[in-house]
């Protein structure tokens, strides 16, 4: 039982800031419902597409799918061909619609946000040098909001990829420091959180069997 004991107490110190981390991020994650943390009511509602008939164009190469949207600049076709490109086509003309420049960002940005907050800021992100919190290798713009959220369109069909609140980072920092894992943070599978897991049940099998040792009764004075 001193043995345990002795071990129960190194491993405490081993994993007892790894405990505290977990507790410490795991509150804070869940202290605001997810729908604040994703920023689902900042985001509009898509608007509807009015009825009317249209025609795919013709493609030069073949497809995998073709979505029909609604943007402030009518209804367009959104089409993915099989070498992984996406376009966007004026679903009543046909033609190829050009890729979002500054003012079409501005414009689907304003449509797409319908919180308290001004446009601050427009930036444009290859698709090599993407932001952190958009998590997606794409070519986009950044629409950033005096409320401090940023809002993510495709270069190429104007679609929103990604709405990101403040609160949305500050969960996101907490959940890598929750799996521990800063680099890849969608990944928890990797030998640190298993070591610390493992480490961890074992101080909590060793503290329960010292529950059942046999404390001698202190003498009188």
């Amino acid at each position: 039982m001193r043995r345990f004991a002795k071990w129960h107490i190194w491993l405490g110190w081993v994993v007892g800031l790894p405990f505290l981390m977990w507790c410490v991020t795991g509150l804070v994650m869940v202290a605001r419902p997810i729908e604040d943390v994703r920023g689902e009511s900042l985001q509009a509602t898509p608007a509807t597409i009015p009825a009317g008939s249209y025609s795919l164009p013709p493609m030069d190469e073949p497809i995998v799918r073709a979505e029909l949207a609604q943007q402030p600049i009518g209804p367009v076709w959104i089409v993915t061909t099989t070498s992984g490109g996406r376009y966007r086509y004026d679903a009543r003309g046909g033609w190829i619609v050009s890729p979002v420049d500054r003012s079409d960002a501005r414009v689907l940005a304003r449509a797409a946000y319908r919180g308290k907050g001004r446009l601050q800021a427009l930036a444009y992100f290859p698709g090599d040098s993407a932001p952190s919190d958009l998590r997606r290798p794409v070519a986009s713009w950044q629409a950033h909001f005096s409320d401090g959220t940023n809002l993510y369109f495709a270069a190429s069909t104007g679609e929103v990829l990604a709405l990101r609140t403040s609160w949305w980072r500050a969960y996101d920092l907490m959940w890598s420091l929750h799996i521990m894992n800063l680099r890849n943070r969608d990944n928890p599978h990797h030998p640190l959180i298993i070591a610390f897991a493992v480490l961890g049940i074992l101080g909590a099998l060793l503290g329960c069997t010292l529950l059942f040792r046999r404390r001698k009764a202190r003498p009188r004075a």
